[in-house]
């Protein structure tokens, strides 16, 4: 009787690259040894990366199919466990024994054969492989579970984080985390869209794997994933973190909002930088005022500003750009404080935060009460669905609109500890703003000077020329103050001493609280 011609069969239970990769190689190593010694003539080698647990295999289902139109073929498998972990597949290998379609089996770790004994000991080959995979499931489920309730994140560290291999946990990384900070900071303010942001943290140093920009897909998976607020995933599903987040909810919830409306944004066409445009209106008909280039009687390029007129005839003419800028540097002057007035009202506001930074308790219960609340309907709606009450997708949808309203409830609870922080911030915001106004108004970046009109000044207007806007109160009573100590606009140092007058101009609450002179100088914020 002639020998049989084998047929080769290796395999790994992963198709990632990075796992297992010594296991074919190895397989392949001494399995071609073996047949050396046992004098196997090999015919074929079929080399795959699946996983056996489930029939579909299209290696395996190939090298079937040719034993299966031939006959007297053997196969050669490092063990029965790399053949099949499946009922079906075993079935089809017992099956094409029965029908002497493989007259040979070899192992070099396993003896068969083609013996009723034999079969039945390949059965229970088969069968405790697929014990085997079942129970290792099983197992892994359980794990999954444990982890998910200790809130531990269950694969590679997103950017943004590192797995600390001692802990078994996930941290902040120093640095990628706070690029992670300011691409939500950048795209929160709607001037960047998912390819402007990709160059932005391409600069950043986040590239692809290729060192090429981010595609929008990978950008927008960045600015939706909810493991930045501390939330740990399985599937599609999401669950709370044990933890350290990256962001803050009203940052990430601020990032959605603008997603939401930029989803089907307008088709614009690109620009030149000219800054100041979107900031004008006409002071004469109240449209738009609009900018080009345009060149001056000695040939020179200048970008010019003028009125759209599309309300209509309009009689006004070109300014130049760098007239603009000077007048509206003019302006910031008038509402701006040296750095010794800055510094004492600084100095001020750390006071009064420091003494009234009590926790209020009834504030503190009614958050506390509504966090129940909500823990409470989350606790109700995973009964209904686990009682089959409502679908999957329902259920998915309402959990995560119910952890992100819980962990909101939680920010503010300890926010409250700083139950100053509702007055204390815009005050000590808009003092900054007057040091900001000293830096700007000597400045020659018009579009940070332009962000900073569109802040702070209300019904910017060009007409005859001439840069107009106006302030809110707390600025008018900078003006007020001016007119009595002209050295407030200066860049006086911080560390001279004021007179008793320039301190109460520098401390204006008087008798009332800075809670109640705060509300009265700025009623909007």
């Amino acid at each position: 009787m002639n020998k049989p011609k084998y047929f080769l069969y290796a395999r790994k239970s992963t198709e990632d690259d990075d796992k297992q990769v010594m296991s074919i190689e190895s397989q392949l190593f001494e399995m071609r040894e073996f047949a050396r010694k046992e004098n196997l003539e090999i015919l074929t080698e079929f080399q795959e990366s699946k996983s056996a647990k489930t029939p579909g295999r299209p290696v395996f289902n190939k090298m079937m199919e040719q034993i299966n139109s031939l006959e007297g073929f053997g196969v050669l498998a490092w063990h029965p466990d790399r053949l099949a972990r499946n009922s079906i597949d075993g079935g089809q290998v017992i099956y094409a024994v029965d029908q002497k379609k493989i007259v040979s089996l070899r192992f070099p770790t396993f003896w068969f054969e083609p013996t009723p004994q034999g079969l039945f000991m390949l059965q229970v080959a088969f069968g405790q492989s697929k014990y085997y995979s079942d129970n290792l499931t099983q197992n892994v489920k359980r794990g999954m579970r444990a982890k998910l309730r200790r809130g531990e994140w269950l694969t590679r560290a997103p950017f943004g984080y590192v797995n600390n291999k001692a802990k078994k946990v996930i941290e902040p990384h120093p640095v990628h985390s706070q690029i992670i900070v300011r691409a939500y900071e950048e795209y929160a303010k709607g001037t960047h869209g998912l390819v402007s942001l990709s160059h932005f943290l391409f600069d950043l140093g986040l590239t692809t794997k290729a060192g090429t920009p981010l595609g929008k897909a990978s950008v927008k998976r960045i600015l939706t994933n909810r493991a930045y607020l501390g939330f740990t995933k399985h599937k599609d599903e999401w669950f709370d973190g044990s933890f350290a987040p990256i962001l803050s909810p009203k940052l990430f919830e601020a990032v959605q909002v603008v997603l939401s409306a930029n989803a089907r944004p307008r088709k614009t066409r690109l620009g030149h930088n000219f800054p100041f445009t979107n900031l004008f209106r006409c002071g004469e008909c109240d449209s738009m005022i609009t900018a080009q280039w345009a060149t001056g009687r000695h040939g020179g390029r200048y970008r010019y500003y003028r009125c759209t007129k599309k309300k209509g005839s309009c009689s006004q003419g070109y300014v130049r750009e760098d007239v603009l800028a000077d007048q509206l540097k003019t302006q910031l002057q008038t509402i701006s404080l040296c750095d010794a007035y800055t510094a004492y009202m600084l100095g001020k506001v750390e006071e009064w935060e420091k003494a009234e930074n009590t926790a209020s308790q009834s504030g503190v219960q009614n958050l506390s009460d509504s966090i129940k609340a909500s823990e409470a309907r989350m606790d109700k709606l995973v009964e209904s669905y686990l009682d089959g009450d409502i679908p999957k997708d329902l259920y998915l949808k309402k959990k995560d609109e119910i952890m992100r309203a819980t962990l909101t409830l939680k920010e503010k609870k300890k926010d409250f500890a700083h139950q100053g922080n509702n007055w204390v911030e815009p005050l000590r915001e808009w003092i900054l703003d007057t040091k900001q106004a000293t830096f700007l108004s000597s400045s020659d970046d018009f579009s940070e000077i332009a962000a900073f009109v569109k802040k702070v000044g209300t019904n910017p207007s060009v007409r005859d020329k001439t840069a107009r806007f106006s302030v809110s109160s707390p600025f008018g009573f900078v003006l007020q103050g001016k007119a009595r100590f002209p050295l407030a606009s200066s860049r006086a140092s911080s560390t001279r001493s004021l007179s008793r007058d320039e301190v109460s101009f520098c401390d204006p609450t008087g008798n009332r609280t800075p809670v109640s002179w705060m509300r009265t100088m700025c009623p909007s914020r």
